[in-house]
């Protein structure tokens, strides 16, 4: 450990806050707003108080420099375009008449306009709204919202860094708009584009910021000479101006390998490094570079992205190596804590032995203010914290909670056989169409119908004992009937059950398998102002009784058409997933697909003729570097093969996934060898089926004709159009009719005009192709 003098420098900061508020404020005011019961007004009151509330957290709990402009009220990628002027022609009358609406009008769409393409951030559950560019693209700085925010911040007394999305990051993050090119490639407009990020940057020196960080977690992925050579360019010119604020450019996620002599020589005052998981490599990569003389290095060292109490004395210790490769270290997490929830202590209902080895943003705070003063004044300043830690990290290790033998037992006998169907796809398609009888482009939704407010407050009233179980079932039992009902009058032709009794698609099944934890409080964003609750994998995981057979039962029996039965897959139910970091991902995901396995065989012994086991978080858990996929690749599509490999031929095996680059897994996905698979296509206008169909992809596909994230009902004529183009790239034979995604988030009038278009759609079509 380095002498007391020597650290002395040691700040703490954070790079992002969770948004929402302790209760959600944020969501309930800007669902308010746009049912018009809340006022714009009211909205930004609300949105401010949360800020404050925010920054007088950190600063209580000891952080030395807060974070501004990462508070949003959709996605901070979106409220870069704004910063940028990067408005698409669609959207920019909206934005003209009333800047609020139009934002919301970009971020959702509305019943004449389409949304902003939205996809997944990084290897993360965030989805942010890819930017439109084109070589028509005029950028204009807009530092409103960033300088307004800054000076809220300063109002209290705090030291503030405002934290804007690089500009090569916004440019690698961007696509070609509707009409470009699909060659054009955005990053030829980083010239125009830097000009604009000056202005801002000194509008925001001009009030008053000292120092403004700027996040580039691009340059982690593998990036070519020329995106190298564009953040050298990007670099030099922005740190030319001598009226600026001092840059702190950051990087999180993975190790910044080439990219790091790139930023450690550019002209800039500091950089923020991740030194967690992967990105522990960085210390290694800072060493051969010579370190970062004379600028300041704000070290990562408490993971960002799950919810373990950190190793202070294995955190400490790579404090003390970096002490001597920069001027200063400040400590920090490893990227914004948007991506974990606010209070652990909010849990009442965790055993207190779980409890202590949970660690959330709040907790993380405090951590990084307790290293931040060790680092300062020594371990002997900090020997309280640091017992107690090293007291939570052994209850965890020799907690029996997270060993079962009988588990690891199981996992260690499986063998190949178990992961492949007993027949090629060719003869289990005919023995399906024979057993199914479906119609050519059959129809059929993803798995949830509208959540309603009845459904959840019957939920709430179960919890709080103002029902009994009895009343709660019959509840779900009246809905199932009306969900099935419905479905056979529209004409769908594969009906599901609706899922009214499941909270979330990870977190129902979290609550019924053993070695996972459940929180009530623990919300984290996902996109908008929708907030999940990840659930915790704190042990073994095994089932122990069906969780799903019941309920999927009872809907077959209301009807003679084919009721799928729904199941969340193994990759997905730990993407979305607080995980174990201690073992191997691949243990613990064949874990959970043996528990599936056994749902799965329940489900088919019961009579479920066509089961779904959806794994939209294939792509999204794609480690960013190549070189580190076809492992995560192996044991991922492995996985799922383990849950579904035991059905008999003429069950047929869905799988469904939304909101990814899927050109990028399209081989996984043939690996999958699912019998038919459903895509988000509606945004990215069927780029899938493309996409399919360059691979030479054998089964049978759903591109999705219906943008379910927004509340636009697309006509049949529109979905007529999606499918037509679909029916370039898929035979018919093989083409399926359905949504982007589920229906939970949606309400029943829209559902039911959108289905209805969308049954219109597929016979229109169908008509087509018979020659009718």
């Amino acid at each position: 450990m380095t002498t007391k003098s020597a650290a002395a420098a040691a700040r703490a900061t954070v790079y992002g806050y969770p948004r929402q508020g302790r209760d959600r404020e944020l969501k309930k005011a800007i669902e308010g707003y746009w049912k018009g019961r809340v006022t714009a007004d009211a909205l930004r009151s609300t949105a401010a108080e949360l800020r404050r509330t925010n920054w007088r957290q950190l600063a209580g709990a000891g952080v030395h420099e807060v974070p501004t402009g990462d508070f949003s009220y959709y996605d901070h990628v979106l409220d870069t375009t704004v910063m940028v002027g990067a408005i698409p022609a669609r959207h920019r009358e909206a934005v003209a008449a009333d800047a609020l609406d139009g934002y919301f009008a970009m971020a959702r769409g509305t019943q004449d306009v389409a949304p902003l393409e939205m996809t997944k951030w990084f290897d993360t559950n965030y989805h942010y709204l890819v930017p439109e560019l084109g070589p028509d693209t005029v950028f204009t700085a807009d530092s409103a919202k960033q300088v307004a925010e800054l000076a809220e911040a300063l109002a209290l007394g705090l030291a503030a860094r405002p934290v804007l999305v690089g500009p090569v990051t916004y440019l690698l993050l961007a696509k070609p708009a509707p009409g470009v090119p699909a060659d054009f490639d955005p990053l030829t407009l980083l010239d125009r584009l830097l000009p604009v990020y000056a202005e801002v940057l000194a509008d925001l020196r001009a009030a008053g910021a000292e120092w403004v960080q700027l996040d580039e977690p691009a340059l982690v992925q593998d990036r070519t000479p020329a995106d190298l050579n564009a953040a050298a360019r990007a670099y030099r010119d922005l740190g030319a101006p001598t009226d600026r604020p001092r840059l702190l450019v950051a990087s999180y996620f993975d190790r910044l390998g080439d990219a790091l002599p790139v930023l450690a020589k550019a002209p800039v005052e500091g950089l923020a490094l991740d030194f967690t998981g992967p990105a522990a490599a960085n210390l290694e990569g800072l060493a051969a570079v010579g370190g970062l003389p004379g600028k300041r290095l704000v070290a990562g060292v408490v993971d960002g992205r799950n919810i373990w109490v950190n190793d202070l004395e294995k955190s400490l210790s790579v404090l003390g190596t970096l002490l001597g490769l920069a001027d200063r270290v400040d400590v920090s997490a490893s990227c914004s804590l948007l991506h974990v929830p606010l209070d652990a202590a909010a849990e009442k209902d965790v055993d207190p032995q779980i409890l202590r080895w949970l660690s959330f943003a709040k907790q993380k705070t405090t951590e990084i203010t307790t290293l931040a003063e060790g680092l300062s004044r020594g371990t002997d300043a900090i020997a309280g914290e640091l017992a107690a830690n090293r007291a939570a990290l052994a209850s965890r290790a020799n907690s029996p909670i997270t060993r079962n033998p009988a588990v690891r037992a199981r996992t260690g006998a499986v063998t190949g056989a178990d992961a492949r169907r007993s027949q090629p796809y060719a003869e289990r398609a005919a023995a399906q169409r024979a057993h199914l009888g479906l119609p050519l482009l059959p129809t059929t939704t993803i798995g949830s119908f509208p959540q309603t407010g009845e459904l959840r407050t019957a939920r709430a009233d179960l919890r709080a004992g103002r029902i009994d179980a009895a009343g709660y079932e019959e509840r779900i039992r009246a809905e199932i009937q009306e969900v099935v009902a419905y479905q056979e009058k529209a004409g769908v032709d594969v009906l599901v059950h609706g899922e009214p009794e499941r909270n979330d698609m990870v977190q129902y099944f979290a609550e019924r398998l053993d070695g996972y934890l459940a929180t009530q409080h623990g919300w984290v964003q996902s996109y908008g102002t929708r907030y999940v609750r990840p659930p915790v994998l704190a042990g073994d995981i095994s089932r122990p009784e069906p969780m799903t057979v019941r309920w999927t039962s009872y809907a077959q029996s209301l009807t003679s058409r084919p009721v799928k039965g729904m199941l969340t897959g193994p990759v997905t139910m730990l993407a979305w997933s607080f995980v174990r970091d201690d073992q191997p991902l691949g243990e613990t995901a064949r874990q959970v697909a043996l528990a599936l396995r056994d749902e799965v065989g329940d489900l088919e012994a019961a009579g479920t003729s066509v089961i779904q086991v959806d794994e939209p978080a294939l792509r999204e858990t794609l480690p960013l570097r190549a070189a580190g996929r076809p492992a995560y690749l192996a044991w991922a599509t492995g996985a799922f093969r383990l849950a579904t490999g035991g059905v008999r031929p003429d069950t047929q095996v869905h799988t469904h996934m939304c909101y990814a680059e899927f050109g990028d897994v399209v081989q996984a996905i043939d690996d999958l060898d699912a019998d038919v698979i459903s895509l988000e296509a509606a945004r990215s206008h069927m780029q899938v089926a493309r996409e399919l169909a360059a691979h030479g992809y054998p089964r049978e596909a759903g591109p999705g004709v219906w943008d379910i994230h927004s509340p636009r009902v697309p006509s049949a004529e529109e979905a007529a159009d999606l499918l037509r183009t679909g029916l370039e790239a898929i035979p018919a034979e093989r083409l399926w009719v359905n949504p982007d995604c589920g229906l939970k988030t949606r309400a029943w009038p829209e559902t039911r005009a959108s289905l209805e278009n969308l049954v219109a759609a597929a016979r229109t079509v169908r008509g087509e192709l018979s020659g009718a």
